[in-house]
């Protein structure tokens, strides 16, 4: 699926990204202003003006004298390709070393057999004509103010011979002699600044643009629904422990599970999920569903603790059972014993009754994965499995099993027969396209009823349907309210 950009995507990605890009443009601004600063050798310019005059009389009447204009005016292109020439540099450059000396003129210039290098000297020398003028303006730039104005007094002494002999029309003449300007013209290391910031802050427009183009992963519950035609069940806000080890551990303790101090936002987006659930199961006796995701650690078993909490909170009989046998997390989340459970359960080495922990909290029991078995996918496949599911249907308004990662195990694509239905847990910002094609993939493979998605974790500041529906449940719920 191709992405798509409208202008109010555009703009909301560089908001987002303003922090980077002030930082980019302030990065390049600095590297510009340094480097000009005490990188850059600081130029000095001067410049002198030459006119073009034809050798018909001076003394003639007006037309005539109009007429030596306009024939000036056509010289002075020839004039300055004359000027151009090697051999008029070479001459330049011969007076240069005699009056600077060599070591002095080696310091500013390329040398070739002994003299400046024409191309070298041509790089220091603008000849432009004036526009309606039959004058053009000689202006050199070099490290020397001194260097620069002998280069424009010369070409203008020696410059008359060699248009003589080349063209043998006109003259050039000259009213005064270059000066030297000590002030230096280059760098100019505010406008340089300017280039560094604007540089830096598209460069990093750029990047980000590229960035988020090449992102494969979900960020958007409308293109999810899209793509996949598939209901999105709900969205949860990221909340908790950041990732370091010590607090991801503290977090599988229960500090993600709605009973503590979660958000509200958080809370009501659960409740979200419960009635949607509810509207999924509405057609189906069999009131038993799978949570799964496609990866690890995209918070499928706090995913689905929390709705069976969200369930057990309507006085409904609950049942959440870890049927991830291999990465159990549930126990770990209510601070439950693993002694036994569903594997010694489905293995006959303990009874139900035996492995279940009763009323976690009101009307939820919890039935934890149990040791660690060696063949737990067909433990799951097992008619014994299918069997205890039925039985527990009877004594459970609701069943809610917490199931291993689909494009790790098929553990969950062996449940078709026990189960009513599976909704996927999508990481916002991890997640990526792909993953979720090849979960659809599979449990479209295995004939299993795909509820929809959950999308988990998204950031509120990056989320514009996030903050309507914060927004919509904070209005009136708000702090204000609780004190009362």
């Amino acid at each position: 699926m191709e992405p798509s950009y409208s202008i109010k995507d555009l703009l909301s990605l560089l908001i987002r990204k303003i922090w980077w890009i002030i930082l980019g443009a302030v990065i390049g601004a600095s590297a510009l202003f340094s480097y000009s600063k005490f990188c850059l050798p600081l130029k000095y310019s001067s410049h002198i003006s030459m006119y073009v005059q034809s050798y018909k009389d001076i003394n003639s009447n007006n037309s005539n004298n109009y007429n030596d204009i306009n024939n000036s005016k056509q010289l002075i292109n020839t004039y300055i390709e004359v000027l151009k020439d090697d051999a008029v540099m070479r001459a330049v450059g011969e007076q240069l070393v005699e009056q600077y000396g060599y070591d002095t003129i080696a310091r500013n210039f390329k040398m070739e057999d002994g003299n400046i290098s024409p191309n070298s000297l041509k790089s220091k020398i603008s000849i432009t004509s004036v526009t309606d003028t039959s004058a053009l303006t000689i202006v050199t730039t070099t490290e020397n103010a001194d260097i620069s104005a002998s280069i424009c007094n010369i070409l203008a002494d020696v410059s008359p011979s060699f248009i003589k002999n080349a063209v043998g029309v006109g003259a050039l003449r000259t009213i005064d002699t270059a000066k030297s300007y000590y002030e230096p013209v280059a760098p100019n290391v505010t406008k340089n600044t300017i280039i560094g910031f604007i540089g830096g802050m598209m460069l990093v427009v750029l990047i980000i643009f590229i960035i988020d183009f090449l992102d494969n992963t979900v960020k958007n519950a409308e293109t999810v629904n899209n793509k996949y035609q598939k209901a999105i069940i709900g969205e949860i806000q990221e909340f908790g422990h950041k990732k370091s080890k010590k607090k991801k551990e503290h977090k599988l303790n229960g500090d993600a599970l709605i009973t503590n101090n979660i958000p509200f936002n958080v809370i009501e987006s659960y409740k979200l999920i419960r009635t949607n659930v509810i509207f999924s199961l509405s057609t189906s006796e069999n009131k038993v569903f799978a949570v799964s995701s496609a990866n690890p650690s995209e918070g499928k078993s706090t995913t689905s603790s929390n709705i069976a909490i969200a369930f057990a909170q309507t006085e409904n009989k609950v049942l959440l059972i870890d049927a991830d046998m291999r990465k159990p997390v549930i126990h770990k989340m209510f601070s439950l014993t693993n002694n036994s459970g569903l594997s010694t359960v489905i293995g006959k080495m303990n009874t139900f009754e035996e492995s279940v922990h009763k009323n976690v909290i009101e009307n939820l029991d919890v039935l934890p994965a149990g040791p660690t078995a060696p063949n737990p996918s067909e433990l799951l496949a097992s008619e014994s499995f299918e069997n205890l599911i039925s039985e527990l249907s009877e004594k459970y308004d609701y069943i809610i099993l917490d199931t291993p990662p689909v494009n790790v195990v098929s553990d969950v694509l062996t449940m078709k027969n026990s189960i009513a239905g599976i909704m996927l847990v999508l990481k916002y910002g991890s997640t990526t396209y792909d993953d979720v094609d090849n979960c659809m993939k599979k449990i479209e493979l295995a004939d299993i009823n795909m509820f929809g998605f959950i999308l988990n974790g998204i950031d509120n500041k990056h989320d514009g349907s996030y903050y309507k529906y914060k927004y919509k449940y904070d209005y009136g719920y708000g702090e204000k309210e609780d004190k009362k």
